[in-house]
């Protein structure tokens, strides 16, 4: 088997000619990685450039390594470009837009031709034929608030969501991409204040359970809960991000809901039934007693059945479609690992505590 030296070597990989165009990027192409957005107008600017700065040192870009970043020459000139566009911004959401769009624009370029879109992983190691798509009903809506540095991430776990319900169901909201933001937003709008919930496990938080949902707000003494279900959605919210990037996604989410609501109580949930995720077994956690995003999917959906309302949801299914997702996910990356020579053995830490 080859050397982790020699795989490297043997993935850099130069900018596929599916970035040629006016804009670099199609609303086929951008929806087909897992979104019903439109094209973010910020990601298409740093695409283009991109393209101009390859015009202007007539070299080409390549990506490779584990992150698939960009690499050579090309890559220094372009970050001495990029960072004196970042610091000539004076305003803070627009840095934070410009990050994101970088990052997101980076891995859309490296991964085009390389990675499948609809599972995130090499074509060669395509897990999407394995996967049994299941509706979620009973007017549930997951949003997957996922750092750009998660995004395209072949060990990410969020995007088994949408690959078992869809993205109408299971939506992508990737941090600092404008247009995904607002579209959340709008939605917890039309939905109300008392129909959104946020999954965050910090412990200096005092977060409600599952059951105090049906005891608040639009639920409080009907006979028929399952009956708000079927006029407004009940939003969930999946904070999906390395630990160190979470905490400021969590503010970010917060800010925005004071302005929104001009609530500083974020409503966040816990979940009782949490166990190890199986990627335990193959991603690095910071701790046993956390977990990873479709994890607390599935355990969510568990505890949701368990409620008289939505015992006929059938969400008890869904819960362990989702939790068969990470089963063929983390077969799939012991697979390829395995074949690059690399170890299968999940490393020690030992921060426990975030």
């Amino acid at each position: 088997m080859p050397t982790k030296k020699t795989w490297v070597a043997s993935t850099v990989r130069e900018s596929s000619s599916m970035a040629e165009g006016a804009e670099g990027l199609s609303l086929e192409e951008w929806q087909g990685w897992g979104t019903s957005s439109p094209v973010p107008a910020m990601v298409v600017e740093v695409i283009r450039g991109l393209k101009s700065l390859e015009q202007e040192t007539n070299s080409r870009m390549s990506f490779g390594g584990l992150g698939g970043k960009l690499q050579g020459s090309f890559k220094v000139q372009e970050d001495i470009k990029h960072r004196a566009l970042y610091n000539s911004l004076s305003d803070p959401e627009k840095k934070l837009q410009f990050f994101s769009a970088r990052q997101v624009a980076c891995r859309l370029i490296g991964s085009r031709g390389y990675l499948c879109q609809k599972c995130w992983l090499p074509m060669e190691d395509c897990m999407c034929s394995k996967l049994v798509p299941c509706p979620l009903g009973c007017g549930i809506k997951f949003w997957i608030y996922m750092h750009p540095k998660d995004f395209l991430r072949q060990n990410n776990t969020g995007k088994l969501l949408w690959q078992t319900f869809g993205i109408q169901a299971a939506n992508l909201c990737l941090f600092g991409i404008h247009e995904h933001e607002e579209i959340m937003w709008d939605a917890f709008r039309h939905s109300g204040k008392n129909m959104v919930w946020f999954l965050y496990p910090n412990k200096s938080l005092s977060p409600k359970s599952v059951e105090d949902i049906f005891f608040e707000g639009p639920f409080t003494g009907l006979k028929d809960q399952k009956e708000v279900l079927k006029e407004k959605p009940l939003n969930f919210v999946l904070i999906d991000g390395t630990w160190s990037n979470s905490a400021a996604m969590y503010r970010r989410l917060k800010d925005r809901w004071i302005s929104l609501w001009d609530d500083e109580d974020l409503p966040c949930i816990s979940l009782s039934t949490l166990g190890a995720s199986a990627m335990h077994k193959l991603r690095p956690q910071p701790s046993w007693d956390h977990t990873c995003t479709a994890a607390a999917a599935s355990g969510l959906l568990s505890e949701l059945h368990q409620r008289p309302e939505l015992s006929v949801c059938g969400l008890d299914r869904q819960a362990e479609a989702v939790e068969n997702a990470l089963d063929v996910l983390l077969d799939a990356l012991k697979t390829r690992r395995l074949r690059m020579g690399r170890s299968i053995t999940r490393k020690e830490r030992h921060n426990n505590c975030i």
